[in-house]
């Protein structure tokens, strides 16, 4: 599979037809893989702290995520097959989770979440949820393990969720680890999308920061032109080496 790397960074050039084959082929043949992404945060976090870099590029599998990641690709000359985004893979995951009966273990978020997914999709097989506030993560591991589910889905914020997944997947009795942060709303039914226009248009991003600007305001609108401006100064930094 075709890696491309942004900075101290690797994202497999994927799309949600091969991601979903690849998790159906883990189910089938009793393997073990952890999916991560990278999206303009992560990339912001992990830009000048290597051993996050470090626990990201620890991932299997990491899929772009979001419209940022996707124009970065096209700007530094490695473009990306597919503008892959993380809510509507979920979305995608379900139907075809529910159609193959597979189990899934959601941990993360709140109570009231998490007993949403189980209300919005009574098809979905679902061994066990524990919510991800206020933990023990040994009982947590326990109460995996007991459930044994085909996916696990860890939706803490970065980067406890991917150094939590790093720390303990070993210990984890799951075919597939998939880290997706607040996405795990998008399996509620509560994540905020906006109109299907400004999905199309790649401005998810602007509906979440209207509705809530107090939560997201440093991130769009302090790191959005961060990662402008870093992706900018890496397409300069390659164009130098390349007159050297």
């Amino acid at each position: 599979m075709e890696r491309i790397k942004f900075n101290n960074l690797f994202v497999d050039n994927i799309s949600y037809n091969e991601l979903i084959l690849l998790i159906d082929n883990a189910i089938n043949n009793n393997k073990n893989i952890s999916i991560g992404y990278v999206n303009t945060n992560t990339f912001n976090l992990s830009y000048k702290n290597p051993k996050f870099a470090d626990v990201i590029n620890s991932f299997d599998i990491v899929h772009p995520d979001g419209i940022g990641v996707y124009f970065a690709s096209k700007f530094t000359g490695q473009k990306l097959k597919s503008r892959l985004n993380g809510s509507d893979f979920y979305f995608e995951l379900i139907q075809f989770s529910i159609k193959n009966k597979w189990s899934y273990y959601f941990f993360g978020h709140d109570d009231e979440t998490l007993n949403r997914i189980c209300t919005n999709y009574p098809g979905l097989i679902i061994n066990g949820v524990h919510e991800g506030y206020n933990f023990d993560t040994s009982v947590v591991i326990k109460e995996i393990n007991n459930s044994v589910p085909d996916i696990c889905i860890i939706g803490l914020s970065t980067p406890i969720q991917e150094n939590w997944i790093l720390e303990n997947k070993r210990y984890l009795k799951t075919k597939v680890i998939i880290s997706v942060g607040d996405g795990i709303k998008v399996f509620a039914g509560t994540k905020v999308r906006g109109p299907v226009i400004m999905r199309k248009l790649g401005l998810e991003w602007l509906a979440r920061l209207l509705h809530n600007p107090l939560k997201y305001y440093k991130r769009y609108l302090i790191g959005t032109p961060l990662f402008l401006y870093r992706i900018i100064k890496l397409k300069f930094s390659k164009l130098k080496q390349l007159n050297h």
